[in-house]
């Protein structure tokens, strides 16, 4: 057997989410007209759709199929969408550029990038509750499962955390909290929810949640070492943001060196969460990979 082609892959899934997000949010029309352009900017603005492919692969290494899982998938990236759109507020971290264009407030203004971001997150909802065929029960699980990754107890309160941890140093346990809930969480809650809408076991689920833990960690550590040493052209935003910001990251606490060291130890763990799972699980191990070599 040859090498899993991880491009190809992540293209034709990516292609996928796109042609499904593009049948689901509306085309600009009537009097919301510009809060749903301000949306369709940032959904469309050329993200990785890590999550709802890293769903998609959770719900087929349990032995499930796609196309029911879908719509939540796509859900999940409308709730990340809003969460950047509104991380780049003044308010809050105040960028100018996301994904090499300028962010949605430079372009529609304050007041309507939060109602878009707002947007984004209401209607990923009634995504979650289009899960083919799999009942009442499920879905309800579902929203409980993203209710808790995005709310305050999750993303939410990992960016609350980071906030107050500007220009104040903090512990390895505060720092590894923060990034678990801020960024973890919506990851793990990924391939949580494509394992359950899969058809998973209790005993799937929990390796997938392992796994999704520390590919959070991982994924956040070099998302940190990228700001110090990515390339603006690569990674459609400037980098160095963050210690312009007296943001407390893993480089800065740790230096590049252990940060590194961190990283490739969560992918490690990540993988051995994997140990159970066939070669359907090969899409999930390559992309856990891949954080150590990624550029953007």
């Amino acid at each position: 057997m040859g090498e899993f082609d991880l491009k190809n892959y992540l293209s034709l899934r990516k292609q996928l989410v796109e042609d499904q997000l593009e049948k689901i949010f509306p085309v600009p029309a009537g009097l919301q007209k510009k809060v749903i352009e301000a949306a369709r900017y940032s959904l469309f603005a050329g993200g990785k759709r890590l999550r709802p492919i890293l769903c998609l692969a959770a719900a087929e290494v349990v032995g499930g199929e796609i196309g029911p899982v879908l719509p939540a998938a796509c859900a999940l990236e409308m709730i990340h969408t809003y969460s950047l759109v509104h991380d780049d507020l003044p308010a809050m971290d105040n960028d100018d550029f996301r994904r090499g264009v300028p962010t949605n407030h430079r372009v529609f203004g304050e007041a309507i990038a939060v109602l878009a971001g707002d947007a984004l997150l209401t209607e990923a909802f009634e995504y979650f509750a289009l899960a083919g065929h799999v009942g009442a029960e499920k879905i309800l699980e579902v929203m409980r499962i993203a209710v808790k990754a995005a709310g305050y107890r999750g993303m939410i309160g990992g960016q609350v955390i980071d906030l107050e941890c500007e220009n104040r140093r903090v512990d390895l346990a505060t720092l590894e909290y923060m990034h678990v809930h801020k960024t973890g969480a919506l990851l793990s809650a990924s391939l949580e929810i494509g394992a359950v809408l899969g058809g998973g076991n209790e005993a799937q689920i929990k390796a997938l949640k392992t796994y999704g833990h520390h590919f959070g960690l991982a994924f956040q550590i070099t998302d940190d070492l990228l700001d110090v040493e990515g390339d603006i052209e690569v990674m459609g935003k400037t980098p160095g943001s963050d210690a312009a910001k007296n943001k407390m990251t893993y480089p800065a606490l740790l230096g590049v060196a252990q940060s590194k060291d961190a990283a490739r130890e969560h992918v490690e763990r990540s993988l051995d969460a994997l140990a159970g799972f066939d070669i359907n699980a090969e899409p999930l191990r390559a992309i856990a990979r891949y954080l150590l070599v990624r550029k953007g």
